[in-house]
């Protein structure tokens, strides 16, 4: 058997937490692979990882906050292995506390104790200008190269892309969000163009800093035309993100649909808008240059292109994550205590 811990490094607790775990672990029997989560902070940390890791894992278990649970699910892609989170972060909204110990918990998830909780993931597809859109002439499809279907452990590329240099930066002058920074996801200058996420997509204004203009569509409905800083587009677990602090509604995390929250927008009308499991939505830019400046972060890590955004679809993925919870407090509970304090 073999399980997967992977720790917050830079959190003293969480890695004494860690070789208490491990040394429990072996003295069972048990094959314990140990990660840092400052390894898993970049896609090619994960996809160095990812090689490592053996074609059966029985379960992993994080000890950390949210941020290393999200670096979690991104490591493990779409394998399906439950979820241990034991909160050594802040909030830690999505792990379990650390009150008798990590290893009781282990053992509790080990003998099939734990309470399993499915969350739903979202796929987002980006289409860059000059590409071909991949659902047809309806949403817009032009001359253009073929979209790449995504690989999950492509390599980006080391080039620089012009349309990502900040203002005032030379030609081959360095630009922060390079490809291996902690933060950099670079599979979208590899030709990538899927990715997935637990948390959240969100398409924010650019280094201009310059109001962006979007198009929202829901499953062929075109809903709104807004002007602000962009658009959040949330699973049911990125209620209590990105989505909440933009004024998004908390969602219970069995609700498979997702929620598209507008960010500061430009009106007296704005709303968020909840959408059904089977829905799509898509967002698409419009054709004025000075509104055309967008930035994609998945799960808060941002994904440069070498060309600027044209569209992006987001629906549900095909498979789930599995997150087990220790305690019996339901979703309602726990909110009522991180957040309103009662």
């Amino acid at each position: 058997m073999h399980i997967l811990v992977v720790r917050n490094n830079s959190n003293p607790q969480a890695v004494d937490a860690s070789l208490l775990l491990t040394a429990y672990l072996t003295s069972q029997g048990i094959e314990a692979l140990l990660v840092d989560s400052s390894s898993l902070g970049t896609d090619a940390g994960r996809r160095e990882v990812r090689a490592q890791l053996p074609g059966q894992l029985a379960l992993v278990v994080v000890l950390g906050g949210d941020g290393t649970v999200l670096h979690t699910v991104h490591l493990l892609h779409d394998r399906q292995v439950p979820i241990l989170p034991i909160n050594f972060g802040r909030l830690g909204f999505l792990a379990n506390a650390d009150t008798d110990g990590v290893v009781p918990l282990v053992a509790e998830a080990l003998a099939g104790d734990l309470r399993a909780e499915r969350r739903s993931i979202l796929s987002i597809e980006v289409v860059c200008e000059g590409e071909r859109d991949p659902y047809g002439e309806a949403n817009g499809t032009g001359e253009g190269a073929a979209w790449d279907r995504p690989d999950v452990n492509a390599k980006p590329s080391a080039a620089t892309p012009p349309s990502v240099r900040r203002p005032g930066e030379t030609e081959g002058a360095p630009w922060t969000p390079v490809p291996g920074r902690f933060g950099v996801n670079g599979r979208g200058l590899s030709g990538a163009r899927q990715f997935f996420a637990l948390n959240e997509a969100a398409i924010t204004r650019g280094a201009m800093g310059r109001i962006i203009e979007l198009t929202l569509n829901v499953s062929g409905v075109d809903v709104a035309r807004m002007r602000g800083d962009g658009l959040v587009v949330s699973a049911a677990t990125g209620s209590t993100a990105y989505a909440l602090s933009a004024g998004g509604p908390l969602v219970s995390p069995g609700f498979k649909g997702m929620i598209a929250v507008p960010l500061a927008p430009h009106t007296l009308r704005s709303r968020a808008v909840v959408t059904d499991a089977s829905d799509v939505i898509e967002v698409g830019f419009d054709d004025t240059d000075e509104f055309r400046e967008a930035t994609l972060f998945v799960d808060g890590d941002i994904v440069p292109f070498d060309a600027p955004l044209r569209k992006i679809y987001v629906q549900c993925a095909p498979f789930d994550v599995t997150l087990l919870r220790a305690d019996g407090a339901s979703f309602y509970e726990r909110i009522s205590k991180d957040f309103f304090g009662e």
